[in-house]
């Protein structure tokens, strides 16, 4: 017993607890495809992106259409061909990602644009300026129901993809390492 008593007798604060942490950032999510089967008529409205910590962000927005019903395709591709005619779409950086959303961008009723964009350009309202792994977003087009976007990026970098309410996420993290 009296050294069960001389054990607690020892102060909280004389105990030192070392973590050592050698990622600040998750990496876990590699870099092969990702797809989730579902599809929309609800129209895309509009794209946008963000920088985090650990990551550039890109969001495409598609009010109305929840979450099951929003399908995706988001892969690496040497070259960026645009569905429908087979062009090339040139999108600067070291990769290439050809994002696939199950949407279109256009007014299914009236075939009116909803994203108004040309294939080829810049998308709209996206500024890459100080962004660490993001150096180029192109609208590729949106044909038979499906909407296609280049993003370039620094270099194969780990990504991942979800569906929150109405919207399409796509993440792709600064490094392998984790490092911030």
């Amino acid at each position: 017993m009296a050294a069960t008593s001389g054990v607690a007798a020892v102060p909280a604060a004389a105990t030192t607890t070392t973590t050592t942490q050698t990622a600040d950032c998750p990496t876990g999510w590699g870099s092969p495809a990702k797809t989730r089967s579902a599809a929309t008529v609800e129209p895309v409205t509009n794209i946008r992106t963000g920088r985090h910590a650990c990551f550039d962000r890109m969001v495409v927005d598609v009010p109305g259409a929840g979450t099951s019903g929003l399908g995706y395709s988001v892969r690496y591709v040497s070259r960026l061909h645009q569905d429908g005619s087979g062009k090339h779409i040139p999108v600067g950086g070291g990769a290439v990602l050809e994002i696939r959303v199950n949407a279109p961008a256009y007014d299914p009723a009236t075939g009116k644009p909803t994203y108004p964009v040309r294939a080829g350009q810049h998308l709209k309202g996206v500024d890459l300026t100080g962004y660490r792994t993001f150096t180029d977003a192109r609208f590729a087009g949106s044909f038979e129901g499906d909407t296609q976007i280049g993003l370039g990026v620094r270099a194969r970098l780990p990504l991942r993809v979800s569906v929150a309410t109405d919207r399409v996420v796509i993440d792709v993290a600064h490094n392998w390492t984790g490092a911030r």
